[in-house]
């Protein structure tokens, strides 16, 4: 089946095409600016600078259009108002026909259309360092990231998923000598140790190491030998350093597993997947002008940015003492994505305070023509994760917050709530549905921010009942269901022949503007106007069920269309839900 047209896009074709009408001198593309509307369903407000332009008297240029417009199907009724504006009314009708289009949907899309001329997008995201654990900075990346290939993906994007996790630098010296050392420190078969202990080790390791390295000077100069073998690609030296990548690939993975986000082996490229490209890149900066050497090491400089002292800072591509910073690796990574993935849009979910590195990176690649009018590159900088108190969120003793220890917390928070809640859950019901409310509340948290806004970690509001969370939203959800399997139907019949209330008008216009959302949250990268549509639908929900008998309603025909409206509901909660990666269980 075709794509549903919306409503909005009915009523505005149907305004555009008696604007045409009543101004044949005008512009082909007329715009009515049609928004939702407290006076009536929709509102058009574009008549008066239409009007302006053709220096006709704009409620003049009003009843002309409503003269032209067509109703009875779709639109029940429009009128003038104030100095030009229309007012326009749906028919019940129109409504349950769009709702029911949209149920029957063979494809399970809700009639959401895919993107008119879908791309190619790289999207960086979820970028933890080997050897190190994963604090509560690591969670942004991880879930919005998560949620925008999610959405990408369902308006028909193609998208190429890249975790660029720190798996390269000096550091390594001082751990693979370590092990040279002391060789038996990470011996184990893969499948016995769990992501908890496979950090424990990578711990130990680093803590041992770098007693040794600040206390000897013997080994210090050993380690700083083995960064250089590291970099000249010596074979025992490359295979010490991939155990401490693989150890730390079965904490990534576990963590990432608790987040109930799906992580693929291939994906993981991080800064040592861009090492061979490294000299190339600086030939290709240096010979074209781009970057000049200065005093020993190779630099681009901007015009626009400037140290506190006046003097210009340079990106510092190459040092001079020929070491590369995390620009050479990033602008490789750039010619990698256009050239051998062929993206049309890099997108990079970094932290905001990594902002002016990224200006610097998207200009120079866009000097050396690797960036231009067919690629673009996107930095969807993100703010920081507070604590109640308004401050960076950190331990009592003043310490990052583990990862893990925040999602255990909410796990345990979320499975407290549930099991107030709980009739008839066994308890292994209500710890997966614990995981499912907890991990939920925590992404449904972040992503309901504008991702440049920081936000407050508070677990108690993020597991309420009440309010804006994932909880109020899988609360509904799990109602409509148990509603539906008290009616016993399968697949609930619309009635268009029926009267709606303002409740069920509401609720199903509300509905149909799920593709509109989807479509902006996609331009704009923004999964907070899609957690926003969904606390909208669930509250819009709310009110219906409080107002509308259900399984109790004046007729057969009703109860068969009320049933209807709580199904479609439910598929666009859960649809929705999916696409920030949360679940909507059942039963809670």
């Amino acid at each position: 089946m075709a794509s549903v047209t919306s409503l909005t896009a009915h009523v505005h074709q149907r305004l555009a095409d008696a604007l045409s009408a009543a101004l044949p001198a005008a512009d082909a593309d007329v715009d009515p600016l049609l928004r939702r509307s407290d006076r009536a369903d929709f509102q058009a407000n574009g008549i008066l600078a239409l009007a302006k332009k053709a220096k006709a008297n704009p409620r003049e240029l009003a009843s002309g259009v409503v003269e032209r417009v067509v109703t009875g199907d779709v639109i029940k009724d429009i009128e003038v108002s104030g100095p030009g504006f229309l007012n326009i009314t749906i028919t019940d009708k129109a409504i349950v026909e769009n709702l029911a289009q949209r149920a029957t949907d063979p494809v399970a899309r809700l009639g959401v259309p895919f993107a008119e001329s879908p791309g190619t997008t790289v999207i960086d995201y979820a970028q933890p360092n080997v050897a190190k654990e994963m604090h509560v900075g690591h969670l942004r990346s991880a879930v919005i990231g998560d949620s925008v290939v999610k959405i990408l993906e369902f308006v028909g994007e193609t998208v190429v998923r890249r975790h660029h996790i720190g798996d390269w630098g000096t550091q390594f010296g001082m751990l693979i000598q370590y092990l040279i050392e002391h060789p038996h420190e990470l011996d184990h078969e893969e499948s016995e140790v769990s992501g908890e202990e496979a950090m424990s080790n990578l711990n130990r390791l680093y803590k041992a190491s770098r007693t040794l390295f600040d206390a000897d000077e013997a080994f210090k100069t050993r380690a700083r030998r083995r960064v250089v073998d590291l970099q000249a690609g010596d074979p025992e030296t490359l295979a010490l350093w991939q155990k401490f990548v693989d150890e730390s690939k079965i904490y990534f993975f576990s963590v990432f597993d608790k987040l109930d986000m799906e992580i693929q082996d291939p994906d993981i490229v991080g800064e040592s997947g861009y090492n061979d490209m490294l000299d190339e890149t600086c030939r290709l900066l240096e010979e074209s002008g781009v970057a000049v050497r200065s005093e020993g090491a190779l630099c681009v400089f901007f015009d626009d940015i400037k140290g506190p002292d006046g003097n210009p800072v340079p990106l510092i591509v190459k040092k001079s003492d020929g070491g590369y910073g995390y620009a050479a690796t990033d602008l490789s990574a750039i010619r990698d994505r256009v050239f051998n993935l062929k993206a049309n849009t890099l997108l990079y979910v970094v932290d905001a305070r990594q902002s002016l590195h990224f200006r610097m990176v998207f200009e120079t690649a866009r000097r050396a023509g690797w960036l231009n009018g067919d690629t673009k590159a996107v930095q969807l900088a993100f703010g920081t994760v507070l604590g109640k108190d308004g401050k960076p969120f950190k331990t009592r003793e003043g310490e990052t917050v583990r990862l893990v220890d925040l999602l255990d917390e909410a796990i345990e928070r979320a499975s407290a709530v549930v099991r107030e809640k709980a009739q008839d859950l066994s308890e292994q019901e209500i710890a997966e549905r614990g995981a499912q409310v907890g991990i939920g509340a925590v992404k449904y948290a972040d992503l309901s921010t504008s991702a440049s806004r920081d936000y407050k970690f508070d677990l108690d509001q993020m597991v309420s009942l009440n309010g804006d969370t994932s909880v109020y939203l899988q609360y509904a959800y799990a109602r409509i269901q148990s509603i539906l399997r008290k009616a016993g139907s399968t697949e609930p019949a619309a009635h268009p022949e029926l009267e709606l209330t303002d409740a069920e008008r509401a609720l199903g216009l509300h509905i149909d503007r799920f593709a509109e959302t989807l479509a902006e949250a996609a331009a704009e990268y923004a999964p907070h106007k899609l957690t926003a549509y969904l606390y909208q639908l669930a509250s819009l929900y709310t009110s219906f069920y409080d107002k509308c008998p259900v399984l109790k309603a004046d007729t057969p025909a009703q109860v068969e269309n009320r049933l209807f409206l709580c199904d479609i509901t439910a598929k666009t909660l859960h649809q929705g839900m999916a696409l920030l990666g949360i679940r909507t269980p059942e039963r809670l």
